[in-house]
């Protein structure tokens, strides 16, 4: 596969890990930062990341979760909880030959890099979050929260819940699917005001009917798009949605660590018109109490939910600053 405007100079790799193999793409020498993609993405989510941080004197790794691209993809659902996960972040820093990381996360990246911080502290010495907050695990059980939501409509992590529903919407038109998911989280493209909300579902319904119609968002071109595509065409999203399929059986494997906060120096950067960063505000809010190694904090107006596609250049900058801070 070719890469349009993807970083120069990168090198691909499979490792072992519990998930059997990690394909990541590396760049650059020197401390090593660890990036970890959301739904529905890849590592290919951070080409503008990886040639900024190289050039900052980072040795800098964005992997394919185990279930996406070209990492190993287990079959049963069970195989992908947070748990197995985290681990096969470890084994990635110990394959790439390094004692310890910072690990950065955006979307449900964001999510496993806090997790991965939280449980494995030896190896992961900060981490960055992107668009998802943090929040310490615990609280009600998630399916149950979700069943709340909505009313008469159906939230998407539900709908996301029974294996083959989703995948029977999005795989017949892969690309259009994911053109319309992408276009209707983004700052430019995403529905105006009182328009359906995307993150739910009529009942009997699909998502796609939620998606808005006309351009690709401006930070993606159509040999981009070409990319995510031809992943999932070959990988079907099973993988990708197992990750939804787990989060019961979380918050029952993290009860130990239920109210925990993440100690480690953190960055947090959002967009205020993602919904993650407005449905979430009480949890930024806490983060004194939660998230006491904070050290970076921003949400930038006018972005949406892609932060570090939507605006590259910032979120370079904000990445590069605070992992110069953590060498002072």
């Amino acid at each position: 596969m070719s890469y349009p405007h993807a970083v120069t100079d990168r090198t691909h790799r499979l490792v072992s890990s519990p998930a059997g193999r990690t394909h990541l793409v590396e760049r650059g020498s020197g401390p090593l930062v660890l990036l970890v993609h959301g739904f529905p993405e890849s590592w290919y989510s951070w080409r503008h990341q990886l040639p900024a941080l190289a050039a900052a004197g980072y040795r800098a790794a964005a992997i394919d979760v185990r279930g996406y691209g070209r990492s190993s993809r287990p079959d049963a659902v069970t195989s992908y909880r947070m748990l197995d996960l985290v681990a096969d972040n470890v084994a990635v820093v110990e394959a790439l030959g390094e004692r310890s990381a910072v690990i950065v996360g955006h979307d449900w990246g964001a999510t496993i890099a806090a997790m991965s911080a939280l449980l494995r502290p030896d190896v992961f010495r900060a981490v960055g979050l992107l668009s998802v907050p943090y929040t310490p695990p615990g609280g009600p059980r998630p399916s149950d929260v979700f069943a709340g939501m909505g009313g008469e409509e159906e939230f998407y992590v539900s709908y996301f819940q029974e294996p083959g529903r989703a995948e029977a919407e999005i795989e017949p038109d892969v690309r259009g699917w994911l053109a319309g998911f992408y276009a209707a989280l983004s700052a430019d493209t995403m529905p105006a005001p009182g328009a359906p909300d995307p993150h739910f579902v009529t009942r009997g319904g699909t998502l796609r009917e939620r998606f808005p119609a006309g351009p690709l968002p401006a930070w993606l071109a159509e040999d981009e798009l070409d990319v995510y595509a031809e992943e999932f065409e070959r990988t079907g999203l099973t993988g990708a949605l197992n990750r939804y399929r787990n989060m019961d059986r979380d918050w029952e494997d993290l009860a130990p660590h239920h109210g925990a906060p993440l100690k480690q120096p953190a960055l947090f950067a959002g967009g205020a018109l993602d919904a993650s960063t407005m449905w979430l505000a009480d949890a930024i809010e806490a983060y004194p109490t939660t998230l006491p190694g904070l050290t970076s904090c921003h949400v930038l107006d006018g972005c949406g939910h892609f932060i570090q596609q939507e605006r590259p250049e910032e979120t370079n900058h904000l990445l590069t600053d605070w992992l110069a801070s953590l060498r002072d």
